[in-house]
């Protein structure tokens, strides 16, 4: 129902920036809040930010507040992560994800989100 690409992964030193891109396909969307989750190898999936349907709301890690920037363009049916001032500890694999029952909330866990895209490599080197 909703098909979801990341892309803008890659490798950078620690202090520099990535902007994370999530093209979506499918009607539903723009009705449905968005999140960021990343996986370090042998850890679990954690969350990252969300942002709701409508772009009014947001919400973030502690890891990640002040240096991430979530956004929405409906429109164009895209997500992005704006990575700024990146640290070893961002390196991970970043997913987006989107469902009818994800909220912008602190706790939001995978179980939440329904629909996932395949995840793109985000290293930091330091």
């Amino acid at each position: 129902q909703v098909h979801l690409v990341e892309s803008g992964g890659g490798l950078v030193q620690a202090g520099c920036s990535l902007r994370l891109s999530c093209a979506a396909s499918g009607r539903t969307f723009s009705l449905y809040t968005m999140g960021w989750f990343r996986q370090a190898p042998g850890k679990e999936r954690e969350f990252v930010a969300a942002i709701s349907w409508s772009g009014g709301s947001t919400t973030y890690a502690d890891s990640v507040k002040g240096r991430f920037t979530i956004s929405r363009d409906n429109a164009k049916q895209t997500g992005n992560l704006q990575m700024n001032s990146l640290k070893s500890e961002d390196t991970a694999v970043y997913y987006c994800a989107t469902g009818p029952r994800l909220r912008v909330l602190l706790t939001s866990t995978l179980d939440d989100a329904d629909y996932w895209g395949q995840g793109t490599q985000v290293t930091v080197s330091s």
